[in-house]
């Protein structure tokens, strides 16, 4: 592991984030599930401190979000994954490392920075976990997500028994 979950909520708050009160699951599926030695944390929406979406985290990237914008919605929904995995695991000190993001990006059909707007969210856990952070990743357009969020992640993280 090589990190506590303290160390990992500094690094957080090194950067100007602390974790959220994580959201509740909008249908039917649960937060967070443990296969093995691995954490698979659904896909979050980029709620902020306060539970709800920023007007300027709703709508087509590209059209209505800017790209900047967008990333830091990526940014908030990795850390509610994160928040998740608290929740879930009762200490970030059990995960080893970011296997793999996963980014669905509600975008224009020509919009074309899918991949920078993903960065956000695997800047943030890069910072959070050091090393440990560096994982696979997907990231695609698509044509709708909940709440006309225009951002949502979903995180496989490595745990410690």
């Amino acid at each position: 592991m090589g990190r506590s979950g303290s160390e990992i909520e500094q690094r957080l708050k090194d950067i100007g984030h602390s974790l959220p009160h994580p959201a509740a699951p909008l249908a039917n599926y649960v937060p967070a599930v443990v296969s093995g030695g691995l954490l698979f944390v659904s896909g979050q929406l980029p709620f902020g401190a306060d539970g709800k979406l920023s007007p300027s985290h709703v709508g087509k990237v590209g059209a209505v979000v800017t790209e900047t914008e967008a990333s830091r919605a990526a940014a908030l929904s990795a850390l509610n994954c994160l928040a998740q995995a608290k929740v879930f695991l009762g200490d970030l000190g059990r995960l080893r490392r970011c296997v793999r993001l996963g980014g669905f990006i509600f975008a224009t059909e020509n919009f074309n920075a899918l991949a920078g707007v993903m960065n956000g969210a695997s800047d943030l856990i890069g910072a959070a976990l050091g090393e440990a952070g560096a994982h696979a990743r997907s990231t695609v357009g698509v044509a709708q997500l909940p709440l006309g969020a225009c951002v949502e992640v979903e995180a496989i993280f490595e745990i410690a028994p």
